[in-house]
């Protein structure tokens, strides 16, 4: 497999973040809610800029909850709701130094296939079966992680229609993600 390309977020650096760091794509990933997803995965570079380059789950799972609500609210704010998510952000980092001794990817590394990471990561504060789903594609598309049963468990999402973060590879699929959620998003509000 090539090189993981994972462009996302419109800047080259952000981006790179994302595909040398398990820990900054999984927060990525936690991010993205109510939020643009392009804003949402360039959050933890802006983060990590903002602690003087330290992003990682020992760090942010060591820090003070009022000190790291106040950083994630600084202009422009990493979330929509900082305050929320930057506790989850601590939380989620909790588990991975208590659950993988602080290595993300063994949250996929070490499961012995798909049913147990998508068991994994659904324990992961932020992310529901959705998520989970949609994060198993991302690491099978993205990154060549592709345990045991994944097309099973992600359904569609296995297919090439571009429809979530799992099948962006370039601007132009960036582009057809959001029309695919911009019809869905007219689709339901017409029902």
């Amino acid at each position: 497999m090539a090189a993981p390309s994972f462009p996302v977020t419109g800047d080259a650096d952000k981006d790179a973040l994302l595909v040398e760091d398990p820990f900054a794509l999984v927060l990525g990933m936690m991010l993205d809610q109510q939020i643009p997803m392009e804003r949402a995965f360039a959050a933890p570079w802006e983060l990590r800029e903002r602690l003087d380059g330290h992003l990682d789950a020992q760090t942010i799972a060591a820090a003070d909850p009022d000190t790291l609500t106040d950083i994630f609210r600084i202009k422009p704010a990493l979330h929509r709701y900082p305050g929320s998510m930057a506790k989850r952000a601590i939380t989620l980092a909790a588990m991975i130094v208590d659950d993988y001794d602080g290595d993300t990817s063994a949250i996929w590394t070490s499961a012995a296939d798909a049913d147990e990471l998508f068991a994994r990561l659904r324990a992961l504060p932020g992310f529901g079966d959705g998520k989970a789903r949609i994060f198993i594609a991302l690491l099978a598309k993205r990154f060549g992680v592709t345990p045991g049963g994944w097309e099973g468990i992600v359904g569609d999402l296995a297919d090439a229609h571009p429809r979530s973060v799992a099948d962006i590879d370039s601007p132009e699929a960036l582009e057809q993600v959001r029309a695919h959620k911009k019809a869905l998003k007219a689709a339901n509000a017409a029902k």
